[in-house]
């Protein structure tokens, strides 16, 4: 069962938002009704079936903010960067904590979010940071995690997680270039405030 506009593919995505609600709701043609998920066909509510559409038009601007990000440098482009986490954590109502895989040039190879948590902490483990840094043979990497409180200032736990991924990645030759806190559209740079 379909849960999330995360688990479809961008065509399907796409046509939810072009058929819009009255197409879900009322004409479905046989174009449509393929691409109408699981989830939405339950819904009560307008409420409800416009929440999914706009879940649906942020998911597709994450994945086109995304594309914007592979493969250019990071540093080069932190606008693009931010911007990117801005769109990805929009939605999210627990704390995620997500990593930029950067080559040697410091160019964007992949972003997974490796953790999700609740409301106020997410669990972070150096390790599988670490496993999954070597697995896209990453260079360096960015840390990026949301507070949901809309609150992007870093806490001591926020200090303490960085310097301990930063002295684990450093035990296999891979730099952290910065962690960065997403707050609404407040972006936090640790690395601009000195903290790195």
């Amino acid at each position: 069962m379909i849960t999330s506009p995360r688990e479809l593919p961008d065509n399907q995505l796409e046509n939810i938002l072009l058929s819009g609600v009255r197409g879900l709701h009322v004409n479905t043609s046989a174009g449509c009704a393929e691409a109408v998920p699981r989830y939405i066909a339950g819904l009560k509510s307008r409420r409800e079936s416009l929440d999914q559409l706009l879940d649906c038009a942020n998911e597709l601007l994450r994945r086109h903010t995304l594309q914007g990000s592979i493969g250019k440098p990071a540093m080069d482009s932190c606008g693009i960067v931010a911007e990117y986490l801005r769109v990805h954590f929009r939605t999210s109502q627990a704390e995620a904590f997500v990593v930029l895989f950067l080559d040697a040039q410091h160019r964007v190879i992949a972003v997974e979010e490796l953790f999700r948590g609740t409301l106020t902490q997410t669990s972070v483990y150096p390790r599988e940071v670490v496993k999954r840094a070597l697995t896209h043979n990453a260079a360096a990497v960015l840390l990026a995690h949301n507070h949901p409180s809309g609150t992007p200032e870093p806490s001591r736990a926020d200090e303490f997680l960085t310097a301990s991924l930063k002295s684990s990645l450093a035990l296999v030759d891979i730099r952290v270039l910065d962690h960065l806190i997403v707050a609404g559209s407040t972006v936090v740079s640790f690395a601009h405030r000195g903290l790195l």
